[in-house]
């Protein structure tokens, strides 16, 4: 930590003010200063006397000498009051040695090359060894001597020097290098301890820099790229130390820019700097690395996956252009060794609630290059203990699985009373697995929407980390889940496409003929009355608006698709501060959540707004119905459908513009009766479960309207088909609206309210053995044939489409053009197929649908 000098400080050290002499001396902040006569104005250049200065003085108070040769002592070490200066260099003088050394015999001068480490501790010389042995990748061996076997010699035989901060692998004078060599060290360093504070995304990170000859160049901190070889933005470089952005950058560097850009190697102690909160002072934490190019007695200790094995250092380098020159420190390195890969792991200690971490690790690997490109690469990890969420996902997973069979059962018994067959069969058990594929879809759907969204919120809320997000390996199981989701969904809607396109419909037109015409009789060459034709074009309006409401969603696609990119490419690069490049694994984790996101915005706007003030396209089409004077009789199973009540309160529709607006006016001021079915109601709209013998009576008649060859064609038909096709037509339309009449007492209806149990499970308890029932239906459920009533289906679909897509990807854009294709490709088909099954079941012609 840093501490107040007492007088005057020069950047790292304190020291005495310009015209004060040292009196006492111990470094650090254990100094003592008396100021200077006034005869003797100057201070000698070893700021221990006074002397005066002829040629006068510096800012730092020191004598002036221009090329020249000052001594201010004698060679019996007796101090000139007066300052000389000469040119000649034989002159005799002393000079006080430097002041890092801390043991000092009389004489500066060295008569062994290593003897400024050894004997006298040198700091500068001291830094310069530690540096040598960092380029020799800290490699220990008892049989080689080299410059890591002389660090551990000269910490070994400076014990009497002490410790700094009382850290035992860290020696006065010394770098800290290792933090030794005892079986297990690196697990207890690494899991045993932890960090001493509570930690926050505001802490800071402290890197002390030295240059090769062992002198301290300044602190600083890892932001701009500091340790990322790879060139980048600042911003994306600094991404990487925004804590808890899991962060991965690789390139291929060249040759002639690590020249260029690393002329001299540099070397890094890192820290961590956190405040305690105790003593309310700021600390430096040691942040260990592990080098996998170390050797241990000629083995790879740091390469396998043993942690006890493990040998952990201090200090790194990124490049080494120093130790490849041959000959001279001016030629070109003849090898390059240069940090191929550094990577930054981060581990939160289990069940922590205040942001409690283990210490940082940092693995390093170096590589030596001769002439081609390097690739390099960096990253940060963040890593938990991820085993109590993934057994909550479990349990999650087995009951909500459970009611998934459940509900998928219920489906399936409702299903069978409303297909009229109380037989269990393949039949049945296939219809069970498809409606199960859909319930279990959603299952997985729900754990991994909710597993993201609880990633994603609580990571970014918390104040204190104590969520990270999961490592690659650790996803797995999420990647399973989203698959799981995408093929059963997918079964899922293929079965509902499916049943959508086989329903059967008609349109029962309740107009009736105005009047008598005559008409020529073919072959009798003569003249009858006969009823006035009614106009078919109304039937053709309501095919054609039953035509486009068929893929009619609540939804825009086209919205939708820009909507996702607009809140993956733009609101999370600038609010979530997170974007692809700084992803090192498959974003999957946030798509489903902002897809989430953007499709309840806009469900909630065609709700609450579009649909009540601007326009409900299925509201209309009942409308449309009553105003044509057409119903519609639906049946999606074979014992039960839907029904549309489209008689006219006005008795008939087929009228001239003045008339049909005044049937509106009239409407409007409640001059006629309501439209619903039942006398005095507005229920237009029904639920129908009807009995098996309605059920053969509609069959019987439908024969005759469905041929061979599909539908009838207007043209090259005979005359005879035709006929009866038409008299078929009629018989249906005659038959169906004397059922809704109540004219067939053998096969009439009842109307009734659904129980509410029957409106939550979905089904009818009632099963109609006499009569058919017509079931109040004001929520239009007949929209449940249609894409409109099943938002929800096509949703999660388009969404796992989408997160499927993007995980093989890794492309937001190409996700998103995709899912839109695959939209349109779908609603093509439902169109189309849905077009011929209208035509087949009801003889419109495929000509008039438009």
């Amino acid at each position: 930590s840093c501490h107040s000098c007492i007088v005057y400080f020069s950047g790292t050290s304190c020291d005495c003010l310009p015209g004060f002499k040292k009196v006492f001396d111990k470094g650090g902040t254990s100094i003592m200063c008396e100021k200077c006569p006034e005869t003797l104005s100057g201070v000698t250049q070893d700021g221990w006397d006074c002397i005066t200065c002829p040629s006068g003085l510096t800012l730092e108070g020191k004598c002036i000498c221009n090329h020249c040769i000052l001594y201010l002592r004698l060679f019996n070490v007796k101090l000139y009051v007066h300052s000389s200066h000469f040119i000649l260099s034989f002159v005799c003088r002393c000079k006080r040695c430097q002041p890092t050394f801390i043991s000092v015999n009389k004489s500066c001068s060295c008569s062994e090359p290593n003897i400024l480490v050894s004997l006298y501790s040198n700091l500068t010389s001291c830094q310069a060894l530690g540096n040598m042995c960092v380029m020799n990748m800290n490699s220990l061996s008892s049989a080689t001597p080299d410059a890591c076997g002389l660090f551990q010699y000269v910490f070994a035989n400076t014990v009497g020097l002490g410790t700094v901060h009382s850290i035992s692998f860290w020696r006065q004078s010394l770098p800290w290098l290792f933090y030794g060599d005892q079986p297990g060290l690196a697990s207890q360093i690494l899991d045993g301890t932890e960090f001493p504070t509570s930690f926050t995304f505001k802490e800071k990170d402290e890197v002390a820099s030295y240059d090769a000859t062992g002198n301290f160049l300044k602190w600083q901190h890892l932001e701009d790229g500091l340790l990322q070889l790879c060139p980048d933005t600042l911003i994306r470089l600094n991404a990487a130390y925004k804590f808890g952005t899991t962060y991965q950058q690789k390139c291929t560097i060249s040759v002639s820019k690590i020249l260029k850009d690393y002329a001299e190697p540099v070397f890094y102690d890192i820290f961590l700097k956190y405040h305690d909160e105790e003593d309310g002072q700021q600390y430096l934490w040691a942040v260990p690395v592990l080098n996998v190019n170390l050797k241990y007695n000629e083995i790879f200790v740091n390469q396998g996956s043993n942690v006890n094995s493990w040998f952990l250092t201090r200090r790194i380098l990124l490049v080494d252009t120093l130790s490849g020159r041959e000959n001279d420190l001016e030629s070109q390195p003849k090898v390059i060794r240069i940090a191929s890969k550094i990577a930054i792991s981060i581990r939160l200690v289990r069940n922590t609630q205040r942001g409690a971490i283990y210490p940082p690790l940092i693995t390093i690997a170096y590589s030596d290059v001769l002439i081609q490109n390097p690739n390099v690469s960096f990253s940060v990890d963040y890593e938990m203990n991820q085993s109590e969420a993934l057994i909550h996902t479990d349990i999650a997973l087995g009951v909500l699985g459970g009611l998934a069979v459940l509900w998928s059962l219920l489906k399936t018994a409702g299903w069978k009373r409303r297909i009229g067959s109380p037989m269990i069969d393949l039949q049945t058990v296939m219809k069970f697995l498809l409606f199960y594929a859909g319930d279990l879809a959603n299952v997985f759907f729900i754990i991994t929407v909710g597993t993201g969204i609880y990633w994603l919120i609580f990571f970014k809320a918390q104040q204190f980390v104590s969520v990270l997000l999961p490592q690659p390996s650790q996803e797995d199981k999420f990647i399973s889940y989203v698959g799981c989701a995408f093929v059963l969904k997918a079964l899922h809607f293929l079965h509902l496409l499916a049943s959508q396109l086989t329903i059967d419909i008609f349109f029962i037109d309740w107009e009736r003929p105005k009047g008598k015409v005559l008409k020529a009789v073919e072959g009798e060459n003569g003249i009858r009355s006969v009823s006035a034709p009614v106009s078919i074009w109304r039937t053709y309006f309501i095919a054609n608006e039953w035509n486009e409401i068929q893929t009619t969603r609540k939804i825009n696609p086209l919205f939708q698709v820009f909507a996702v990119l607009f809140f993956l490419e733009v609101i999370f690069n600038f609010f979530f501060n997170v974007s692809r490049h700084n992803w090192s694994r498959n974003p999957y984790v946030y798509v489903l959540p902002c897809l989430i996101k953007s499709v309840f915005s806009q469900v909630v706007y065609f709700s609450v707004i579009y649909e009540r003030f601007i326009e409900d396209k299925i509201r209309q089409f009942v409308d449309l119905c009553c105003m044509s004077n057409v119903s519609v009789f639906l049946l999606s199973e074979r014992c039960f459908g839907y029904y549309i009540h489209g008689r006219s309160v006005h008795g008939h529709s087929d009228t001239n513009m003045e008339e049909m607006n005044m049937n509106l006016k009239r409407e409007a001021e409640n001059l006629c009766s309501q439209r619903g079915l039942l006398p005095n109601t507005d229920g237009q709209t029904f639920q129908i479960s009807i009995s098996s013998k309605m059920r053969q009576l509609y069959d019987k008649i439908h024969e005759s309207l469905t041929r061979k060859h599909g539908p009838v064609r207007l043209l090259n038909s005979s005359a005879t088909t035709f006929e009866q096709s038409t008299k078929a037509y009629h018989t249906m339309n005659k038959f169906l609206s004397s059922f809704i009449d109540h004219v067939h007492k053998e096969i009439d209806y009842i109307i009734k309210d659904k129980l509410l149990l029957e409106r939550i499970l979905g089904m009818e308890f009632m099963e109609p053995i006499e009569k058919s029932i017509f079931y109040n239906d004001e929520g239009h459920s007949f929209s449940d044939i249609l894409y409109y009533g099943n938002e929800t289906t096509l949703l999660i679909f388009d969404m796992l489409f989408f997160a499927i897509v993007d995980m093989a990807t890794q492309n937001f854009v190409l996700a998103a053009v995709l899912t839109y294709l695959q939209q349109e490709i779908f609603r093509f088909i439902r169109n189309t197929v849905g077009e011929k099954n209208l035509a087949s079941k009801t003889l419109v012609d495929e000509r008039f649908l438009i």
